[in-house]
């Protein structure tokens, strides 16, 4: 069951001044992610800080009746900084999953 589309994302940052197609990736990302692990994506957001040369991305998560899943990550390309942070939270929904998982099955 794909997310609908008007769950919240927030994509933004006090310092930068970011671009749609930043904001759009995000989006897009996360949703992706939602979708392959549970489905009930409650609320998103993404925030992004300069730091020298290179950028800070946090992304936090809410999924259904889960906690925020939260990380973050630094690179010198917003982009890259992003999707380092997201695949951590990826990485946590994973383990999140397997242990329910495992719990039904235990």
């Amino acid at each position: 069951m794909p997310q609908q589309v008007d769950t919240p994302i927030t994509v933004g940052s006090s310092s930068i001044d970011l671009g749609s197609a930043i904001r759009e990736h995000a989006e897009q990302e996360i949703r992706k992610v939602a979708d392959k692990y549970f489905q009930r994506l409650n609320t998103a957001s993404v925030h992004f800080t300069n730091e020298g040369n290179a950028f800070r991305c946090s992304v936090n998560i809410r999924m259904g009746g889960l906690d925020m899943m939260s990380a973050e990550a630094a690179a010198k390309d917003a982009y890259l900084a992003f999707d380092s942070a997201l695949a951590k939270v990826e990485k946590q929904l994973r383990r999140t999953k397997r242990e329910i998982r495992e719990d039904k099955h235990g």
